[in-house]
């Protein structure tokens, strides 16, 4: 292990990722398979996934901790003054995709990494994470509710974080190639070292505690409402921009398969069903023009 800090935050992340399956299989009323997974000398973790749940038509909340001699491109692109160091990776990932449109999908990411530049004594160490939500049908209730509790995860760290985290959301969700927002944000940091590390780690801890008291009451919400055909389509052409975002933007995707990892669950991400359409618009004054013209944009959902 490059660095003996990480024994805490395994720790919690397990602890966590067991408590959020163990709700969430109550919901569903379906249990999540749980598939330990190992790489000798260079990797384990621990895949939770559920497909076809009477709620989640595809789930998975994941746990990975991965170590190596080189820092894959994607974690260095920032750092280059860490290209070509050990380095040790862990993470929780969850991305949850509801059966019903109406129902928003959502993902949760907290992750630690510790980097041993070579030459050097003292490892590097830092944070990432970050909630956001994707709804495919806007309800101003459920934005207000989402934002105010990535708020409430960060108050106690200072009133700074909030702002500067859901910008840094905003910014990193967004799909250039598209010049739209995957949905509409949350909260998103990376390379976080600051004051100390139980400062740090604190912060984490406090964003991944606060993810079901984000998405919860908007799942409970959404997930009975009445759909047709029309709703099931256009949440499987708005899956088609997750589905891009995922795998020609996301760091943390670009990671695992540059570090060699376990491509089953790091797709797992990836929804169930998707549709493409050649230069698709919305119709005029419906729901899904809606979502385009007062959710796909940011806001301040709070002010």
């Amino acid at each position: 292990m490059v660095d003996a800090r990480g024994d805490r935050v395994k720790a919690w992340l397990l602890d966590l990722q067991e408590r959020i399956v163990a709700l969430l299989e109550k919901i569903d009323g379906r249990g999540f398979r749980r598939d330990a997974w190992q790489r000798p000398g260079d990797g384990e973790g621990l895949t939770c996934v559920i497909e076809d749940g009477e709620i989640f038509e595809r789930g998975g909340v994941n746990f990975s901790h991965v170590h190596g001699q080189r820092l894959p491109a994607a974690a260095s692109a920032e750092r280059p003054d860490l290209a070509g160091s050990a380095f040790e990776a862990m993470g929780l990932s969850l991305v949850l995709h509801p059966r019903n449109p109406y129902a928003p999908t959502t993902h949760l990411n907290v992750r630690f990494f510790s980097a041993q530049p070579p030459g050097s004594g003292e490892p590097v160490w830092w944070f990432g994470g970050g909630m956001d939500l994707t709804p495919y049908y806007g309800f101003a209730e459920d934005a207000v509710h989402f934002h105010r509790a990535c708020r409430d995860a960060l108050a106690p760290f200072g009133a700074e974080y909030h702002p500067r985290f859901k910008r840094r959301c905003d910014e990193y969700f967004y799909l250039k190639h598209r010049r739209e927002p995957r949905g509409i944000g949350g909260i998103f940091f990376d390379d976080f070292h600051e004051r100390d590390f139980e400062f740090s780690f604190a912060l984490a801890q406090g964003v991944g505690e606060h993810f079901l008291a984000a998405y919860l009451p908007i799942l409970q919400r959404r997930s009975a409402t009445p759909y047709g055909e029309r709703e099931r389509d256009f949440q499987a052409y708005r899956r088609g921009r997750y589905v891009e975002f995922n795998l020609v933007w996301d760091r943390g995707t670009l990671f695992g398969l540059q570090s060699g990892g376990r491509a089953e669950s790091i797709l797992m991400s990836l929804p169930p069903i998707a549709k493409w359409r050649y230069d698709w618009q919305p119709e005029k004054g419906s729901a899904e023009e809606l979502l385009y013209r007062d959710f796909l944009v940011v806001k301040d959902w709070l002010g």
